[in-house]
C-alpha cells in the first residue's frame, strides 16, 4: 500500500517562479520588519518624553 502523502503525482514549481515567490516574501518580510522597528522607536520615544513630563 503506497501513502498518498509521499507518492504526489503534483508537479513541481518553476524554479524561477518560486525564485520570484521568494523575493517577493523576503522583501515583504523586511518591510514589515522595518515598519515594526520604527514603530517600536516611536513608541520608546514617547514613554520617555512621558517619563520625562511626569
Amino acid at each position: 500500500m503506497q501513502n498518498n502523502l509521499f507518492f504526489s503525482n503534483k508537479k513541481q514549481p518553476n524554479k524561477k517562479n518560486s525564485i520570484k515567490k521568494m523575493k517577493e516574501n523576503t522583501l515583504s518580510s523586511l518591510n514589515e520588519v522595518e515598519h515594526f522597528l520604527w514603530n517600536y522607536k516611536q513608541f520608546i520615544k514617547y514613554v520617555k518624553l512621558y517619563k520625562w513630563f511626569k
